[in-house]
């Protein structure tokens, strides 16, 4: 995720979280109310964050391993390149 990226979505999430507690703090609903629906929010926020992240340590894992399936193909390319070549010199050398 790029450093533009991640910033908006932190940006979204801290202006959510900021807007739902002010709202819930401005409610004209007695203090014991006011404090379970501050927690609730808390919650459900937190869950929200929680499931984000986890999609998005589940999207660079699925990106590391296309990247390392791919420098694994290429690796045995190389070495199969390198050993075509060890034959050609031996087969050189013993003709």
């Amino acid at each position: 995720m790029n450093k533009g990226t991640r910033n908006a979505l932190l940006g979204f999430i801290a202006g959510a979280a900021a807007g739902a507690l002010a709202g819930v703090l401005l409610a004209p609903d007695k203090g014991e109310k006011t404090r379970k629906d501050i927690s609730k929010k808390v919650k459900n926020v937190s869950k929200d964050i929680t499931e984000t992240l986890s999609e998005k340590v589940d999207h660079l894992k699925d990106q590391v391993n296309e990247v390392v399936t791919e420098m694994r193909g290429k690796a045995k390319e190389a070495e199969a390149k390198v050993k075509e070549k060890v034959k050609e010199k031996a087969s050189a050398q013993t003709a």
